[in-house]
């Protein structure tokens, strides 16, 4: 084998070897579990582990005005404290960024992400009008 062919085997064979720098969550928000049972909402989250950040896409109708949302640390049916900043969804009810989280968090979050929720809050119901856990 040649060097350059001999180099790039290398290079394979270390990314092939490299753990996975982000991964991609999502939440559906709403339904029973949810104070505002008409509202409904999808998040999806992309996780980066090297960078400590999460970056997401959130959408929610049939909700008044949101005022806040979150990534709240919290099973479900518990409440928790916000982990996660989010900027709230935008009157046509979407809203997307990136927010830097500490490294624990993050690795929290993407060992048990059940343990986390996606929680949108407006005035008529300021604990948060929809929500939904975390999920792989």
């Amino acid at each position: 084998m040649n060097k350059s062919a001999f180099i790039a085997a290398l290079a394979v064979a270390a990314l092939a070897a490299s753990p996975a720098l982000a991964e991609d969550l999502s939440a559906h928000l709403g339904g029973a579990g949810s104070p505002d049972t008409d509202g409904a909402g999808h998040a999806t989250f992309k996780v980066d582990t090297a960078k400590n950040e999460v970056c997401y896409t959130l959408m929610v109708e049939k909700i008044g005005a949101a005022t806040a949302a979150h990534v709240h640390k919290g099973a479900a049916g518990a409440s928790g404290p916000p982990v996660v900043p989010l900027t709230k969804p935008d009157a046509a009810g979407k809203s997307s960024g990136c927010a830097t989280v500490d490294a624990a968090v993050v690795k929290d979050i993407l060992a048990n992400p059940a343990g986390y929720y996606v929680n949108v809050h407006n005035a008529e119901f300021p604990g948060g009008a929809i929500r939904g856990q975390l999920a792989k």
